[in-house]
């Protein structure tokens, strides 16, 4: 498996713990507490530390581009597992350049495959694609 996308299984495991029981904590002292627990490979903390990050100091500006493409939902009735798994791509397609949208996506979507519903598949493409026009150009590039 490809070291950033273990890095975004890891991101995702970190952000369901913290909101499962954490959220009131600060992300990274959970994530640096997860990590402390959990053997991760060294290959996959640096862009595991990079997401955590981002998603620490941009997570209102995340949430805010997320209620914007999300089509008669509300950020806080999805699933745990939906709403990290759009987080992860959708800080992504805002803060990494060199992530191409469409390896964002297809990242995000390999996750909702894994670890969500039947139907996170399809949700997370349809609203990632949607935020990658918005913030990436038409072509979503």
């Amino acid at each position: 498996m490809n070291p950033r996308s273990r890095s975004r299984g890891w991101a995702l495991q970190i952000l369901y713990m913290w909101e499962q029981g954490s959220a009131d904590e600060d992300l990274l002292a959970v994530a640096a507490a997860t990590l402390a627990r959990r053997r991760v490979s060294e290959r996959y903390r640096n862009y595991l530390s990079t997401l955590l990050a981002l998603l620490a100091e941009s997570l209102p500006e995340i949430d805010a581009t997320l209620r914007e493409h999300l089509a008669n939902w509300r950020l806080d009735r999805l699933s745990a597992i939906d709403r990290g798994i759009l987080r992860i791509g959708t800080a992504e397609l805002l803060y990494r350049n060199d992530v191409p949208s469409a390896v964002a996506i297809h990242e995000a979507i390999q996750l909702a495959q894994r670890y969500g519903s039947a139907e996170s598949g399809k949700f997370v493409n349809g609203v990632l694609d949607a935020v990658a026009r918005a913030v990436r150009g038409a072509d979503g590039a």
